[in-house]
């Protein structure tokens, strides 16, 4: 009797046979030519068995493997958590969308998510993403190249459009999909919805995503093998959460050079600020740039747009000055939401409710520039019942 190696079958939970095709090829190298192939389930794996009939001197080759869950990528062995998120590719495959509930722990005093959840929920499906693809298991959308060259991806730029935040108990729905940019890296677009209307909630890109040796911690250009890794999931044409060619994504960011009219010093990263990469994940930044807001806007305005520019890598016992001052408001803003390809609110002009400013993080001490960033903001919004405790 010959024994086959269990890797030479390939089993699914949704098949109730094994791959019969590669069992011949296998047998027949050891000689048998008229196969009668049979297969027995119990509990969670497959026992198939192989005879050769051809001749007096028979023999069989029981093949036993794990009956493992397949997903709509092709993946096998997938873990408990990837069965139980509420997320999964879409139908040609390219992009990726995963629901959330909005928890209590995610909101602030109006109720509503906060920013910082919204960037956490955009970050953790840039995250399943790769994962659900099959070729990332670790870090932020490492491929298996990048793992062997110990790279890693990093944020250089990060725009934020938030049209309606949702309420406690709300479900929202992120889809994500990304796409090659140049020779440095690429880019993770994201929509945002109200899972029960399909209202567009928001809109966000990365539009720089950089490639980083972990070790050195220096810049390094994608290589073709790591984009190749990566293309065949990208959109066959160019998709963008922000197409038109003037909108907030891309205004660039003055810095701050003369004396701030707020300021906050002394911030210094907590542990739980430190991501898996070993540096203060990009979320952090968000709620740097909000401590140094006067309090009046945070009581009065809701934040609309936010964009970053990531300058320098944040250790943990680095000591952080936030710096804000107003930015005067231009006399038209980006157009009204139109369809899917609309960006942020209505027109500003002559809107005493309105207002933006610039951030400005830095080392304490040397001065040296971490970020620069810039934040819209509208009047709030009065809730409605329905998102009253």
């Amino acid at each position: 009797m010959m024994l086959l190696a269990p890797s030479s079958t390939s089993l699914s939970s949704s098949s109730s046979s094994c791959n019969a095709a590669l069992i011949r090829k296998e047998c027949r190298l050891f000689g048998a030519s008229r196969l009668t192939i049979s297969i027995r389930r119990q509990n969670d794996a497959v026992s198939c068995e192989a005879a050769d009939s051809s001749s007096a001197s028979s023999w069989t080759a029981p093949i036993v493997a794990e009956t493992k869950e397949k997903d709509a990528g092709g993946g096998v062995g997938k873990s408990a958590a990837y069965r139980l998120r509420q997320g999964s590719l879409t139908e040609d495959g390219l992009s990726y969308k995963e629901k959330f509930i909005v928890r209590c722990y995610e909101v602030g005093t109006n109720k509503t998510a906060t920013v910082e959840t919204i960037a956490n929920l955009l970050q953790e499906v840039a995250c399943n993403h790769p994962q659900s693809l099959g070729f990332s298991t670790d870090g932020f959308g490492t491929t298996t190249t990048m793992r062997k060259l110990h790279l890693i991806w990093a944020t250089a730029r990060m725009h934020i459009e938030i049209y309606k935040y949702p309420a406690w108990s709300d479900v929202v729905e992120v889809e994500s999909w990304f796409e090659s940019k140049g020779e440095i890296g690429i880019r993770r677009d994201w929509i945002l919805k109200d899972y029960a209307t399909q209202e567009v909630l928001g809109r966000a890109t990365s539009s720089k995503f950089v490639m980083m040796n972990q070790h050195t911690r220096r810049l390094e250009k994608v290589s073709d093998d790591v984009r190749k890794e990566y293309l065949g999931f990208c959109p066959r044409k160019p998709r963008l959460a922000f197409p038109e060619e003037k909108n907030g994504s891309l205004k660039k960011i003055a810095k701050l050079e003369d004396a701030a009219q707020y300021s906050r010093q002394g911030l210094v990263p907590r542990r739980a600020d430190l991501d898996m990469n070993q540096h203060v994940n990009n979320v952090a930044y968000i709620g740097w740039f909000l401590e140094s807001m006067p309090q009046e806007i945070i009581d009065n305005h809701e934040l609309e747009t936010i964009t970053l520019d990531y300058k320098r890598e944040c250790q943990q016992h680095d000591v952080i000055d936030s710096h804000t001052s107003p930015e005067p408001v231009e006399d038209t803003k980006v157009s009204e939401l139109n369809g899917s390809n609309g960006t942020a609110a209505a027109a500003a002009e002559g809107k005493e409710d309105y207002c933006q400013f610039l951030h400005l993080l830095r080392l304490s001490g040397d001065g040296l520039e971490i970020n620069r960033g810039r934040t819209e903001w509208r009047k709030k919004p009065t809730r409605d019942a329905n998102h009253s405790v």
